[in-house]
């Protein structure tokens, strides 16, 4: 199996979807569609040229000045416009801090932008299925879901679940880490690699050769490409020699030197530097009043190095690649994989070579280039049809009438979007059952079948927590927690149940009342919370050494204190999350156990 046939295509708009091109209907993905005379630059290394394009079954079927348009085909007036493959954006985190935050808005914003394939970088394994299936609903670019690995007190680790990010530090740790993933189906893994804090923050811990080796031979042996979170030079040379597929960041702490250079080729390393992130006065922001602000002299210092290190690979022949780092804060969704592309040419590369970055450059760094990157016959239909000449003027890009996804047209004149993308949220479905968990059922699994996920604060200092089903006296089997807070201002360790796979799709529990629950701990204090699309609740309930039998309402619940987003108002109909825990003063341990979860 080739990289190319592992990728699996999202199908970009929900089924049924008109195509309104020039006044004629396509209603069918197997019509044909003819863009008429416009100024094609295929990403090949062939100069711009007018030409006729036709679509047929989501592919290209002819490329060509003298192409016939077929009795019947939709036909697009291109006169004047400038075609070109649809754009990559290899790193992106689709993430609620973002903006936009939700999945429906954020791939509109992608498609709007004439983004057709992208990674995203922040899903839990356990929700891909479940994503999956919504993102075939919307009009979506290609998403390829990426599982994530990184040390013990690594980047990546510093706030995430172990669910949600493997922690490895060892070759076999590694190995069997991916095989761990294998069955979620993940499109590719990242590896945060690179420890280093930008030195704004104490480093966290980076992943050794070996095992970064490990990891990417066992993930080559199963098709899976490995992208790393790699930020200075040294660590960018350990990557190289891992073999790692592609840098997702800046090499930002010096000047990169002929060793990195000649390693980076000799892997066949590509290199996605994700300037727009480290632009340190992003578009729409203002320069900080102090300009000689050591943070800020410190960025736009990296910064430097960072346009600097891009244009002395790209010269040097190593494959540059679109990546933007976008969910994070100032990284917008859409607008930031233009902007790239941007700060590409403000790195020194033309606006030609800034363009078959965001196309065939990323399309062959994540190798499917065979598929779609360049507007060639029998290659996929993502292609955008702009104002302009980009090839002249970068900024052009900016420009999108129309943009087409496996040959439907999902942007353009009369275009609607699919009811699905206005939708912020997947629908409720009913609580099936009153029982969420029992802990009888299958090891680490609630008896809803979701993955039982382990809550810590984050940071470099983290509240360490062990969790595990064990069998009482009685033969029953309950959920032991204990845990050691962290050092730090209200500390906090817990156990969360999912309501459905990944917590994506909500569940209406508006039928009962409340959670009832058996607990036993220390005698402390304990959070019981439910989060909700529209933020976390909870209340406080107290156990000592004996089994306690007791029941938390619905109507006792209270916005929680520590949830930062807007609270909507308690309906009961949209629970994604059960989690029981609690604090305890910095350094401190903390136990409970947990039995026969259920709403009544």
């Amino acid at each position: 199996m080739t990289f190319q046939h592992k990728f699996r295509t999202l199908t970009a708009t929900a089924l049924g979807l008109s195509l309104l091109a020039g006044g004629a209907a396509a209603q069918a993905s197997g019509d044909t569609i003819a863009i008429v005379g416009a100024t094609v630059f295929d990403a090949t290394g062939a100069a711009p040229r007018v030409a006729n394009v036709l679509i047929r079954d989501g592919r290209i079927a002819a490329v060509g000045e003298d192409v016939a348009i077929p009795v019947g085909a939709a036909t697009i007036d291109g006169r004047g416009k400038a075609l070109t493959p649809g754009f990559f954006d290899l790193h992106t985190h689709w993430t609620p801090n973002g903006r936009p935050n939700q999945t429906p808005a954020i791939a509109t914003a992608y498609v709007q932008a004439g983004v057709t394939t992208l990674n995203d970088f922040h899903q839990p394994p356990e929700s891909f299925a479940p994503r999956r299936r919504w993102l075939s609903q919307l009009a979506s670019p290609h998403v390829n879901l990426t599982a994530r690995m990184s040390t013990p007190g690594g980047h990546g680790a510093d706030w995430a679940d172990t669910a949600t990010t493997k922690w490895v530090n060892t070759p076999e740790a590694a190995r069997k880490a991916v095989r761990d993933l294998l069955p979620y189906e993940p499109d590719l893994i990242k590896a945060f690699a690179d420890g280093w804090r930008y030195g704004f923050s104490a480093d966290n811990t980076s992943m050794d050769v070996n095992t970064l080796g490990a990891l990417v031979d066992e993930a080559h042996q199963n098709d899976l490409k490995v992208v790393t979170h790699t930020v200075t030079v040294e660590r960018g040379k350990v990557a190289a020699r891992a073999k790692v597929d592609i840098i997702v960041h800046a090499l930002q702490d010096r000047p990169v030197d002929q060793e990195a250079i000649d390693l980076m080729k000799a892997s066949g390393t590509a290199y996605a530097p994700t300037l727009a992130v480290y632009e340190p006065v992003k578009p729409g922001q203002s320069p900080p009043d102090d300009l000689n602000n050591p943070r800020y002299v410190q960025s736009n210092a990296k910064f430097q190095y960072a346009l600097q290190n891009t244009k002395t690979f790209h010269d040097a022949g190593i494959l540059i690649a679109l990546g933007t780092d976008a969910g994070m804060p100032g990284t917008l969704h859409g607008f930031s994989t233009l902007r790239e592309m941007e700060l590409m040419v403000q790195a020194g590369l033309t606006p030609v070579e800034a363009l078959m970055v965001g196309t065939a450059n990323s399309a062959r760094a994540m190798g499917v280039l065979d598929d779609r990157g360049t507007i060639e016959v029998g290659k996929r239909a993502d292609l955008v049809l702009l104002d302009g000449a980009p090839w002249t003027n970068i900024a052009d890009v900016r420009k999108t009438e129309r943009v087409f996804i496996d040959g439907r047209q999902v942007v353009g004149p009369e275009i609607e979007l699919p009811a699905a993308n206005t939708v912020m949220t997947l629908p409720a479905t009913p609580a099936a059952q009153a029982l969420i968990d029992d802990f009888q059922g299958e090891p680490g699994r609630t008896r809803l079948d979701t993955l039982r996920v382990q809550d810590t604060d984050g940071g470099m200092d983290r509240s360490v927590l062990v969790s595990l089903v064990a069998p009482e006296p009685d033969g029953n089997q309950a959920l032991r927690l204990s845990a050691r807070m962290s050092v730090k201002e209200d500390p906090h360790a817990g156990v969360i149940l999912p309501l459905s796979r990944g917590s994506l799709q909500p569940v209406d529990a508006g039928a009962f009342n409340g959670l009832s629950f058996a607990l036993r701990g220390d005698g402390g204090d304990y959070k019981v919370m439910v989060r909700t699309v529209g933020g976390w609740w909870e209340t406080s309930v107290k156990a000592g050494a004996e089994w306690t039998e007791l029941r938390a309402p619905f109507a006792d619940l209270r916005p929680s204190d520590d949830w930062r987003g807007p609270q909507t108002p308690w309906t009961g109909a949209d629970l994604l999350e059960i989690q029981f825990g609690g604090s305890r003063p910095a350094g401190e341990t903390l136990w409970l156990e947990v039995d026969d979860v259920a709403f009544y």
